[in-house]
């Protein structure tokens, strides 16, 4: 979907992505996210100043959600773009 994901999580439930490409503002991106795509993801700035223009996925759920989360967020991404 265009994440830049240069680490693969090992200890952790989460994946940080770089999100640059569609909006420098996290905040901003994350509330669109959840407004439009109903998929709630994490701003990156709540993690620091470094964090801005990522976002915080978790995959603390069943494969099921997963996969219909990404699926909203691909449709939306394919209408933001």
């Amino acid at each position: 979907m265009g994440f830049g994901i240069t680490v693969e999580p090992t200890g952790a439930f989460y994946v940080f992505a770089n999100a640059r490409h569609l909006l420098e503002d996290s905040y901003k991106l994350a509330f669109d996210i959840l407004e439009k795509a109903h998929v709630g993801v994490a701003p990156g700035i709540d993690f620091g100043q470094n964090g801005e223009g990522y976002l915080r996925f978790s995959y603390a759920n069943s494969l099921e959600n997963i996969k219909e989360g990404m699926q909203r967020l691909e449709k939306y991404l394919r209408g933001h773009l």
